[in-house]
Order: C-alpha cells, then structure tokens, then sequence
C-alpha cells in the first residue's frame, strides 16, 4: 500500500510586481516554489524597477483587485497569505473585505512603505487604514526598520533597544506578533526579534553576509514564512526555518552580478548551484 502524498501548502501573496523580478509579486513565487508551497498571486500595482530602484508605479484598479481575491479565495483552499505592497487605503479595505469574506489560517502584512532602495511604495498615507483594516486581521507583521518607524510615527530606531521599543509600540496598537529585522545593524551577526502579545521575546542570529544583493529580502522573508507555517503550526519554528532559508539564499546570491545596483537573493539554491 502506497503512502499518501504529502500535502503542500497553498499560498496566496496579494502584492505589487517588480518588473527586475527580485521583489514583490516575483520574489514571493520563487520562494513559495523553492519551498515546496504552491503559489497564486493577486497583483495590487505594477512597478517600472530594476536593481537601481523605482521608476514608475500603476496602480491596479481596487474593483480589479477584488476580483482576483474572490476568484482565488472562492476557489482554491488557501492555507495562509502574504501582504505585500497595498499602494492605498482603497486597496487595504478591498483586501481586507475579501480577507473577512473568506478567512484563511495563517497571515503574514509585510508592510511594504517604503522600498530598501528608500523609494516609497505607498501612495498616500495608509498607515491608519493598515492599523484599522488589516492588522487585526495579521497574524504577523514583518517591517523593515524605516516601515517599523512610519508605523509607529517616530524616526528610525538607532539600537536595538529602541527598535524593541518600537515593536511594543505596534504590539499595543492591537498587532499579534512583530518580527523586528536587525539586518541593518553594523557587527558580525544580523539579530532579529520575534515580540509577540502575552510572550517572552525571542531573538534569532545569523551570521552577516556582505553582499550588496539585497534586493527582495524582506519580500522573501515574509513569503518564506507565509509558506513554512502550515506544517510547523508553530511562529518561532517557522521564522527561524524562513531565515535559515534566507540566510542561503543571501549567501548564494552574493555572488552574482546581475544589473547596475542592487541584485536579488538566489531564491533557488537549494536546487541550482
């Protein structure tokens, strides 16, 4: 008698396309296949971008962006979701309508507003509409250091310190769980926290890559996890298993030479050397 297959886990990324394929909607769906996950996609905004930043950005249409949502979310069983760049409060309260009219069990809001480049991916202020609409819904946010600060309405933090004070600030606003990224931090190790309500903090080390391909890298981490967590059920297991997975992926693709700027991770190594 044959064992039965193992069941992959279905993810859907609501995010914007990069056209340089290294971030947003593109970056999502290498992760979500080189992990084993199957990938669909609802696309919020297309971008003109490369690895020297943003040129140009279209919104897509919020009617256009339910559809897909309802097309998606009514037909395949999605086990979790990753939000990626919403460009309006248009947006935000079209995804969070669909995400209220088809609950799925695990989301990943990776508040995406402001690129690692320094471009702004928001349109307008959608800081309150995210706070109002789609944090509820989150079972984890995921915010670069600049997005963390904007979310909060402070500066930068400067230490580790103040970035996990930062992260209580977003905890008692109504968030489930933070991971705090310390990627941008000077020293030997890259720490990160997980903060989350009515639990201890928990810290994750890596060893620092230098490398200047970084584009994408908060668009995967957030996709890794978003494709992790069906199986380990468990955030701390997840996270540390989507930075393990990053952590190669910095590694491999620190050795490439694609474009002018900022290249992307290697988001297949794992299967291509």
């Amino acid at each position: 008698m044959q064992n039965a297959a193992k069941p992959f886990p279905r993810v859907l990324t609501i995010a914007g396309s990069d056209s340089g394929g290294g971030a947003g909607i593109q970056a999502d769906l290498k992760t979500f296949g080189a992990l084993g996950a199957y990938g669909a996609s609802v696309i919020t905004a297309v971008t003109a971008q490369n690895t020297l930043g943003v040129q140009a950005i279209h919104t897509v249409p919020p009617e256009t962006v339910r559809a897909q949502c309802e097309s998606v979310l009514s037909d395949i069983r999605i086990d979790a979701v990753k939000i990626g760049m919403l460009p309006d409060c248009e947006t935000i309260r079209t995804v969070a309508a669909a995400l209220r009219r088809h609950p799925v069990p695990f989301v990943v809001l990776d508040p995406v507003l402001i690129a690692t480049s320094g471009d702004r991916l928001a349109l307008e202020n959608t800081v309150e509409t995210l706070f109002a609409e789609l944090v509820p819904l989150a079972d984890l946010l995921t915010p670069n250091l600049a997005e963390l600060a904007a979310l909060v309405g402070n500066s930068p933090p400067q230490d580790e310190k103040e970035m996990l004070h930062q992260g209580a600030n977003l905890l008692g606003r109504g968030a489930k769980a933070v991971l705090l990224k310390g990627g941008h931090w000077s020293g030997d190790t890259a720490r990160d926290w997980l903060v989350r309500q009515n639990a201890e903090a928990q810290c994750f080390i890596n060893s620092r890559i230098s490398t200047r391909n970084t584009h994408g890298t908060g668009c995967t981490l957030s996709a890794a996890i978003a494709a992790l967590y069906p199986h380990r059920k468990q955030l701390p297991l997840a996270v540390a298993a989507a930075k393990s997975y990053l952590h190669g992926a910095l590694d491999a693709g620190s050795r490439w030479q694609l474009g002018r700027g900022a290249g992307p991770v290697a988001h297949f190594w794992r299967t291509v050397r």
